[in-house]
């Protein structure tokens, strides 16, 4: 399989790395060469990797510090030619439920991109182990990319 995935990873406490972690387990065991970027910058992502975003919710909905600059230069970005993925991790008992990941996704379509499944926005009061959760959504999705 041929197929790139770059996990794009906006985190503050850890359980997004976690999540990504998992996600990166169940790509790699299907053959998929993977690459977790903790510190995202476009410059280093390989060209034709399908994108993979998952990130949390920080303070009143903002993106963590770790993916805040990345974002920033996705703003007038041509991205007509990625493909994604969205997992946000957040706590439903906020207002600004998942609005990192909602924001990632805004700024990917607005730049041309298209998304390859409906978002995930796992919510933690519900899902204690968020990375069952994404492996659970992320399994049928591969079984169409085979």
């Amino acid at each position: 399989m041929d197929r790139h995935f770059t996990l794009l990873v906006g985190s503050v406490l850890g359980a997004s790395e976690y999540v990504a972690d998992a996600i990166a387990e169940a790509l790699r065991t299907r053959g998929y060469k993977v690459t977790i970027l903790t510190q995202p910058d476009i410059d280093d992502i390989d060209e034709d990797s399908t994108w993979f975003i998952c990130t949390s919710t920080h303070g009143a909905g903002e993106l963590p510090d770790n993916i805040r600059a990345f974002a920033a230069q996705l703003e007038d970005e041509d991205l007509n030619d990625i493909e994604y993925f969205v997992v946000g991790l957040g706590d439903s008992s906020y207002d600004t439920f998942c609005y990192g990941a909602m924001a990632m996704a805004t700024l990917m379509d607005k730049g041309g991109a298209t998304l390859m499944a409906d978002p995930l926005h796992i919510d933690v009061l519900h899902h204690p182990i968020p990375e069952d959760r994404a492996v659970e959504w992320l399994e049928p999705i591969l079984d169409t990319l085979d």
